[in-house]
């Protein structure tokens, strides 16, 4: 069902209005905004309701629920918040302000609201201004938590699988790194920051460590904001962001869910999964607590008939979060958050490429865990119009790694790599947002992340310590960002960041003095401004051109027994779209160019070890068409593309010196023009992505049906730069199909993955180390999962 924008708030009507405004139904809509209330109202009724007013739009109202005709549940709604209902015509609502000398309480305290579903007027909350989706000047994509926990609650693979623009490495979970946009730089971890930003709320996640993976459940939507996204969000969002919308406490009601589900893998073993949820009011409308836990294990499928071992890939993840809110008044609320996950993994998913399916000859245990925690205190209100928010937090992220490095012929041998990072940040910020797209936003912020590299290699039983390194950054921010309407089709937008970075590094388990070894200590400024400009081409049609900026710092990587400095790197973006929505469709195209200047990459240096190095200047071009179709109400179809073309134009020296293998015969240009053109490409992120889904929802008797099914292709790609990560890996098809029956507050769910049962290759990296065997990393054999869950 389409929701027209009208306003700040409007829904399609889709009834006879008589039948509309006669309509009695069950309504139950939780404390939040009125601008909320009318868009969750308008969606369940198929009524038009428009608010003008940004002040009434953000008002806090109590929850409504019970028998209720549209009229009279507009009719509550307009009395709660102190305002009017005015008829529109026949067909809708407007909902006004009621004059200054009416009476009216004061609206209690409230959580913070939670965002619209997409199917309304979405709230960009990643903007910082709460943007509406249709006030906002570039590519944003909001996906529904509860999308994203069908079948089950799942990590960042279950956003990567629904979207064209987010692929990944598959290293494992807690593992992987990220990439939006064709902004990729490695395929493992090491001292470079990432290019996509993570955050919870609104601080960030991690700042040079792999993606957390965090369990993607009891989240109100997750949005991604294709990058750079420099002026607001700084360092480590060069390819966009992606940012977890987490469902806020309710202090009126005693709440909670919870799910059990077992799976069964072909050619593997099964594995189980439980999640909880517990809201607990503990003052009401003052004091609650919101706890979420999870717990999954998933069944292993690949062998090691050296070891005598099966489906050796076994996998435990265990964690959960707390939210505690505390209402300090009308107008002001505060948080404490604290999230935690573990990680086991019993050793690696890859395979060889070639030999038995499913099976890798790797003499050693090849494991790897993760620990992950973060504690969060946040303040927010409003002063007048004004809204204020300040988010400081701690965050400790712990990462070992085992990689076979035994040489063809060569006795067992094991490298361990340890990523101990630890974070503290802070950002305060001020905004006033209204209802035509203008407003503005001030901040500061500061972050210091350290980050201890630590490796050991040789045999099994007694690895001994190598050289490792130390990063150290600092970074002060002030930033800001305003929009203004000169006409009325045009919204106008500028902003400008200002970063001072410092940064600190150091080796770390030199035994002896390496000529050569570097200290970094450097402190430098960063200016990261930003421009965009929305415009009204039709009703219902926007067209947006935007400039956007965005860094890393740079640091110091280990290169044989060296350690070196490498610079910061930085890209300048500008891209153009147009969106169009239909009653019954929609369709986005973005077109985006990219110059990306002293690229950070990983290789690999002449003792078979993973290095860092600036690889030259490049640039990017990404074309991207998404788009949905609702033929019936209870049917929709979804569509999306995307095209990448990224080169290293300008190949540093160390690039070249990658190209000048000495292992080629002399005079094989041929081979040696190959290589360098295929050292060109911008490593893991394949030309062509595609996805198509259908979702069907149908209302039974006594009883909800829910269809969900897609199949994605990945395009073929390289692994990374130099000779030994040119592999290929991609070009394979992946396919899901969920189906829920919802019974009163029980619900059934019976879903598969992997319907082809495809082996496929997500990456082919499983160890850097040339052990004489290629590799690849199969697709997670056909799985069928049953589940059971119930809310109270």
């Amino acid at each position: 069902m389409r929701i027209a924008t009208r306003g700040i708030a409007a829904c399609a009507v889709l009834l006879a209005p008589t039948a509309v405004r006669a309509a009695t139904l069950t309504i139950d809509l939780p404390a939040g905004t009125v601008g909320q209330q009318v868009t969750a109202l308008g969606r369940q009724a198929r009524v038009s309701i428009v608010v003008p007013d940004a002040t009434l739009w953000a008002r806090p109202v109590p929850a409504l629920r019970g028998r209720l005709s549209v009229k009279a549940a507009i009719a509550a709604i307009a009395a709660r918040a102190g305002a009017r209902a005015e008829p529109v015509g026949a067909q809708g609502w407007r909902l006004r302000p009621a004059p200054p000398a009416a009476p009216r309480r004061p609206p209690r305290p409230r959580p913070a609201p939670a965002p619209v579903r997409p199917e309304g007027d979405i709230v960009v909350t990643a903007s910082k201004r709460d943007t509406t989706q249709d006030n906002f000047a570039g590519q944003v994509s909001t996906t529904p938590g509860d999308e994203l926990e069908r079948g089950g609650a799942g990590g960042t693979d279950r956003l990567v699988q629904r979207l064209t623009s987010v692929t990944s490495t598959y290293l494992g979970a807690g593992r992987n790194k990220l990439f939006i946009r064709g902004i990729a730089d490695s395929s493992f971890t090491g001292p470079t920051q990432a290019t996509v930003g993570q955050y919870y709320g609104d601080l960030r996640l991690s700042y040079n460590a792999p993606d957390p993976d965090l369990r993607l459940a009891d989240l109100a939507a997750v949005e991604v904001l294709e990058g750079p996204q420099g002026t607001l969000y700084g360092a480590g969002s060069l390819g966009g962001l992606i940012r977890l919308v987490p469902n806020p406490v309710r202090l009126d009601q005693l709440s909670g869910s919870a799910v059990v589900g077992a799976s069964a893998t072909a050619h593997g073993d099964p594995g189980l999964d439980a999640q909880g949820v517990l809201n607990l009011p503990l003052v009401t409308d003052r004091l609650g607590l919101r706890i979420v836990a999870t717990d999954a294990l998933e069944g292993g499928y690949i062998d090691k008939p050296l070891l005598g071992r099966r489906n050796v890939n076994r996998t435990r993840i265990a964690g959960g979060r707390a939210t505690l809110h505390l209402a300090l008044g009308p107008d002001w609320s505060a948080e404490l958050i604290g999230i935690g996950q573990r990680i086991r993994g019993a050793d690696s998913q890859y395979a060889d490429r070639t030999g038995a399916p499913l099976t890798r000859l790797a003499p050693v245990t090849e494991g790897f865990s993760a620990d992950y925690g973060q504690a969060q205190a946040v303040i927010a209100g409003r002063i007048g119009a004004v809204q204020i928010r300040s988010t400081s937090g701690i965050t400790a992220h712990d990462l070992l790694e085992r990689y076979d490095a035994t040489l063809p012929d060569g006795p067992d041998r094991v490298f361990v790599q340890t990523n101990r990072t630890r974070m503290q940040a802070n950002e305060t910020r001020a905004w006033h947002s209204a209802a035509d797209g203008s407003g503005w936003i001030v901040g500061v912020s500061y972050i210091h992340n350290r980050t201890r590299l630590l490796r050991l290699l040789g045999p099994p039983d007694a690895p001994a310590p190598t050289t490792g390194v130390i990063n150290s950054v600092r970074e002060w921010t002030v930033y800001g960002e305003g929009s203004v309407r000169p006409l009325a089709g045009l919204l106008l937008t500028g902003g400008l960041r200002a970063t001072r970075t410092t940064l600190d590094g150091s080796p770390e388990n030199v035994s002896v003095a390496v000529q050569g070894s570097e200290t970094a200590q450097r402190s430098q400024t960063i200016l990261l401004p930003g421009g965009a400009a929305l415009v009204d081409l039709a009703p219902r049609t926007k067209l947006f051109l935007r400039y956007q900026q965005g860094f890393r710092p740079g640091g110091l990587a280990i290169e044989s027994d060296y350690v070196r400095q490498f610079r910061n790197d930085r890209v300048a973006t500008i891209e153009t779209g147009v969106r169009h929505g239909w009653s019954i469709a929609d369709l986005s195209v973005t077109v985006a160019r990219a110059a990306w200047r002293d690229i950070q990459a990983d290789f690999i240096d002449n003792r078979g070890l993973p290095s860092t190095a600036n690889i030259g200047n490049g640039r990017l071009w990404t074309v991207e068409a998404t788009g949905t179709l609702r033929p019936v109400r209870a049917l929709r179809l979804e569509g999306a593309v995307a095209f990448n073309d990224g080169r290293i134009a300008e190949p540093s020296e160390r690039l070249l010196a990658l190209i000048a293998t000495p292992d080629l015969p002399p005079g094989s240009q041929a081979m040696r023009a190959q290589a360098s053109a295929r050292l060109e490409q911008i490593p893991n992120i394949a030309k062509v992505t595609a996805r198509a889904g259908a979702v069907y929802q149908q209302a039974l008797r006594g009883a909800g049906l829910t269809v969900d099914g897609w199949l994605r292709y990945v395009g073929s790609s390289r692994l990374g730069v130099g000779p030994v990560l040119g592999q290929r890996q991609g070009d394979y098809l992946d396919t899901s199909l969920t189906a829920r029956l919802a019974l009163a507050r029980f619900g059934v769910t019976l879903g598969m993955t992997n319907l082809l049962d495809t082996r496929g290759n997500r990456f082919a990296l499983g160890t850097p180390f040339a052990t004489g065997r290629d590799q690849t990393t199969p697709l997670r054999p056909r799985t069928v999962r049953l589940g059971l869950d119930t809310r109270f």
